[in-house]
């Protein structure tokens, strides 16, 4: 008996429905004519999209979070390899503490963070520099990173590395011809993740970010402070197809059906 019956069916629509309204809402308003907010939207056009370019501070926006992003998240990979094999493969003391302390980000408030980052970064020198904003993002984005990296590390076959062992191949060489293919899925899974997480983050880098290095998410919270126009709706569409896409590439050459497999195996 199907376990997909019609009011399972019923509620996986309503609830499809309900995460993509939003997102199509937004992108619907992106191509109204008017100068102001308005549903429903019955003629379109590219006015807003061409206006993008008549606001630099977007586009400087955009390029610092791609930025922050990408070295955030790689920084959080190279931190979660290291942790994730030994978490995974050992069994030593304070082991669960510091899986519970890798993890802790998930459930401080990043207002919290916000708050603790700047009075830290202030007096060490760093606040408002894009350092600081790179240090605190790698401590919010680790815990994506590590749990994918950790369920990678779970699922692989170890008989692989010990037969290189056993042929004489070095620590290193087994590392990095053996174990980093093998895991190498949930590497880039988890790099792609924290990616998308540092670069919707706003809560937290409001208290980091300054006039000069500041991140999209920012730049727009700021600006629909004191303009209606749909502006921002543009701006966000344009971040809504760079991210699918980027997705879609990622799943194309890393799909989690690899990761979910490794773990079969397991």
């Amino acid at each position: 008996m199907s376990r997909n019956g019609p009011l399972a069916l019923c509620f996986h629509a309503l609830f499809v429905v309900f995460m993509l309204a939003p997102i199509l809402i937004v992108c619907w308003v992106a191509f109204t004519p008017t100068g102001f907010l308005s549903i429903p939207v019955t003629e379109f056009s590219l006015r807003w999209f061409r206006a993008i370019a008549r606001y630099p501070e977007f586009v400087q926006a955009f390029w610092s979070s791609i930025w922050l992003a990408a070295l955030s998240s790689a920084f959080a990979v190279a931190f979660s390899v290291p942790a994730a094999l030994a978490i995974a493969r050992h069994q030593f003391r304070g082991r669960e503490a510091l899986s519970a302390l890798l993890m802790s980000p998930l459930m401080i408030p990043h207002v919290v963070l916000g708050v603790a980052f700047l009075r830290f970064f202030t007096q060490i020198g760093l606040g408002g520099s894009f350092v600081g904003l790179v240090v605190s993002h790698i401590v919010i984005v680790l815990p994506f990173a590590l749990r994918l990296v950790m369920a990678s590390a779970v699922g692989m076959d170890r008989a692989l590395e010990n037969a290189a062992i056993s042929l004489g191949a070095s620590d290193w060489t087994v590392f990095r011809r053996v174990t980093l293919p093998l895991i190498l899925p949930g590497l880039a899974s988890g790099w792609a993740l924290a990616f998308i997480q540092s670069f919707d983050e706003v809560t937290m880098t409001v208290f980091i970010a300054s006039p000069s290095v500041t991140t999209l998410p920012v730049r727009m919270f700021l600006y629909i402070q004191d303009n209606i126009d749909p502006l921002v709706t543009s701006v966000s569409a344009v971040v809504i197809a760079i991210t699918v896409v980027f997705l879609v590439v990622i799943d194309r050459l890393y799909g989690l059906e690899r990761l979910l497999a490794g773990r079969g195996r397991d």
